[in-house]
C-alpha cells in the first residue's frame, strides 16, 4: 500500500513539473478537487478525444456526434429522475467533523479483503511454481472462498439497503464491520442521509426572475433530447447511435484521488438505440467492443477487468463497469448499461412531445431502447499518466524517468535539437521545424546539453527526438531518436514527415480495435 501510495504521489508531482496537470487557482490557495490542463495535459486530453472520436464516429456509419448545451430546462433533469434520485449516501465522523460516502467506505473495506484474497493466491502461485492451477487453487482453498463470501455478502447487503433507500441498514453495516475514518481510527459515525448531487445556478439577469436552473450533471440527457432531431436529420435507421464529448458537474461529498473523482469533468458517451428486445445482444456487443478500444492502448490486460452491478440504476436492466487497475486499486473507468427506454418514456411523458420511431422492417411505431457507454476522460487521462510514466535503470547504471505513451496520443510528437545554436544550425533547425509544424505539434529547444533535452522529451513522452548537427548542413540528414528504445539512425531530412507521420499516426490505434 505504501509503494502505491508513493508511486500516486510521483504520478502528481510529475503531472505539475512538466505541464500536465496544476490545481486551479493555486495562487490562491486553490478549490477543492478541481484542476486545470497545462500545456501538454492539454494536448493529451485533445488527442485521447480524437481517439475516442475517430473510432466511435469516424469508424462506424452508424454513429453521428453532437455537441449539445451544458444549460438545459430544468424540467429535464426531473424527467430523468436526478432531481429525486440523483443522491450519494453521506456519513460524517463526529470526532473528525469530515465527511464520506457510506458506500465507498464500505466498498473500501471490501478491496482491504480482496487484497488478502489476492495474497493468498499470490504466495500459492510462488510455492507451487509452474505446477500451479489458479482455477482450481480459487474455486477450492478454503481462505479463498472464505473471503470471497463474505465480500459477496457485504456488497449485496449494501445494494439491498441502497435500493430500498434503508439508510439505517447502511450505517449499521458500517458498525457492525467496525469501519473507522481511514485518517483518524474513530468510529463515532452520524446517521447516513441522502445528499443531492447536482450544482443549482441562475438564468436571467434579474434575480427575481431568474429561472432556477441546474449544471448537467452528465451528457446523456442532452442525446436524449435531440434523438428525434437528429433521427430525422441524418435518416439512420435503428440501430443508430449519437455520440458526444462534454463537461458534467457534480456536487461530489468526497472529491479524491486526485483528477480520478472531480466536481468538473469531462465525458465520453455514446447513446446506441436499438428496437426493443435487442438491447442485451447490443449490451453485450458493447462491452466486447469498448473493451477492445482500450486494450488497443497497451496499457496491458492484467489492469481490466469487468464489474457486474448487483444494484441497477432505476433506468437500466443490465449495467457493467470496465475497472482498471489505478495506482490505488482497480476502480470505474467506464460504464456500459443497457437504459430500456425510460429516457425516453419520461421525456415523452414530461414534454408531451412524442419520441417514437417508425420501423418500416416491424411496420410499427415505437419507443426505441437504449445501450449506453460511457468513458470518463479524466480518469482515462490518468489511467495513461500513471500507467506510462516509469523510472527506468539504464545499461551504463543511469537513471531516466519516460512517459512511454502511445505515440498518437503523445502531447509532442517530435523534438526539433540542433545540437548548438551557432555555425547555422539553429536556422537549419528552425527551417526544418517551419515546413513540419503544419503536419505535427512540434518542440524546438537550443539550451544544454543533448543529453538532457533527450531527458525532458523523454518525460513529456516525445517519441522522436531529431538532432541536428554539422554534417546536416552538408548532406541534409540528421539524427532521429527514438523515446522507447533510445536507438538513434542518420536519416534524410527530406523523409522526416513520412518517418514521423508512420509513427504517431491514429491508423496504428485504430487499427488494433
Amino acid at each position: 500500500m505504501a509503494k502505491q501510495e508513493d508511486v500516486f504521489k510521483k504520478v502528481i508531482s510529475h503531472a505539475k513539473e512538466y505541464g500536465f496537470i496544476f490545481p486551479s487557482s493555486e495562487i490562491y490557495d486553490g478549490l477543492s478537487a478541481i484542476y486545470d490542463y497545462g500545456q501538454n495535459g492539454a494536448e493529451l486530453k485533445n488527442n485521447i478525444k480524437q481517439y475516442w472520436w475517430k473510432a466511435m464516429v469516424q469508424l462506424n456509419e452508424n454513429i453521428v456526434g453532437i455537441d449539445s448545451a451544458i444549460f438545459m430546462h430544468p424540467t429535464i433533469w426531473k424527467a430523468s429522475g436526478h432531481v429525486d434520485a440523483f443522491n450519494d449516501p453521506l456519513i460524517d465522523n463526529k470526532d473528525s467533523k469530515k465527511r464520506f460516502r457510506a458506500d465507498v467506505l464500505i466498498e473500501d473495506y471490501c478491496a482491504k479483503i480482496e487484497e488478502k484474497e489476492n495474497k493468498e493466491i499470490e504466495k500459492a502461485a510462488k510455492r507451487f511454481g509452474d505446477a500451479f492451477n489458479k482455477a482450481e487453487f480459487e474455486a477450492t482453498n478454503p481462505k479463498v472462498l472464505e473471503y470471497r463470501a463474505k465480500r459477496a455478502a457485504i456488497l449485496t447487503r449494501m445494494a439491498k439497503s441502497l435500493e430500498t433507500e434503508n439508510l439505517a441498514d447502511v450505517k449499521a453495516l458500517i458498525e457492525e464491520l467496525e469501519i473507522a475514518d481511514p485518517d483518524t481510527g474513530s468510529r463515532n459515525w452520524t446517521e447516513v442521509r441522502q445528499f443531492n448531487l447536482m450544482f443549482g445556478t441562475k438564468l436571467g439577469a434579474a434575480s427575481e426572475n431568474a429561472t432556477e436552473l441546474y449544471l448537467r450533471p452528465e451528457t446523456a440527457q442532452g442525446i436524449f433530447v435531440n434523438y428525434l432531431n437528429v433521427q430525422k436529420t441524418s435518416r439512420h435507421k435503428l440501430p443508430f447511435g449519437i455520440a458526444q464529448i462534454g463537461k458534467a458537474f457534480r456536487n461530489e461529498i468526497v472529491a479524491r484521488q486526485f483528477i480520478f473523482r472531480m466536481r468538473e469533468f469531462e465525458q465520453m458517451e455514446m447513446q446506441y438505440f436499438v428496437p426493443p428486445g435487442t438491447e442485451l445482444e447490443f449490451y453485450e456487443y458493447w462491452k466486447q467492443t469498448r473493451l477492445k478500444w482500450h486494450l488497443a492502448l497497451g496499457l496491458g490486460a492484467e489492469n481490466y477487468r469487468f464489474h457486474d452491478h448487483e444494484k441497477l440504476a432505476h433506468y437500466a436492466n443490465a449495467a457493467a463497469d470496465i475497472e482498471f487497475n489505478f495506482p490505488f486499486g482497480f476502480k470505474e473507468l467506464e460504464g456500459i448499461h443497457s437504459r430500456t427506454d425510460f429516457d425516453l418514456k419520461a421525456h415523452e411523458k414530461f414534454s408531451g412531445r412524442k419520441l417514437q420511431y417508425f420501423d418500416p422492417e416491424r411496420n410499427e411505431s415505437y419507443v426505441p431502447y437504449v445501450v449506453e457507454t460511457s468513458v470518463g476522460l479524466d480518469r482515462l487521462f490518468l489511467a495513461l499518466f500513471s500507467t506510462c510514466l516509469k523510472d527506468e535503470v539504464l545499461e551504463d547504471g543511469s537513471e531516466r524517468t519516460v512517459l512511454s505513451l502511445p505515440p498518437a496520443l503523445a502531447p509532442v510528437k517530435a523534438a526539433i535539437l540542433p545540437l548548438m545554436k551557432k555555425d547555422g544550425l539553429a536556422e537549419y533547425a528552425e527551417t526544418i521545424f517551419n515546413d513540419l509544424k503544419y503536419d505535427f505539434n512540434l518542440f524546438y529547444e537550443e539550451k544544454d546539453a543533448i543529453g538532457k533535452r533527450y531527458r525532458r522529451q523523454d518525460a513529456i513522452g516525445t517519441p522522436i527526438c531529431i538532432t541536428i548537427d554539422h554534417d546536416s548542413l552538408v548532406d541534409h540528414t540528421v539524427t532521429i531518436r527514438d523515446r522507447d528504445t533510445m536507438k538513434q539512425e542518420r536519416v534524410a531530412v527530406a523523409d522526416l514527415r513520412k518517418i514521423i507521420d508512420e509513427k504517431v499516426n491514429f491508423r496504428t490505434l485504430l487499427s488494433k480495435i
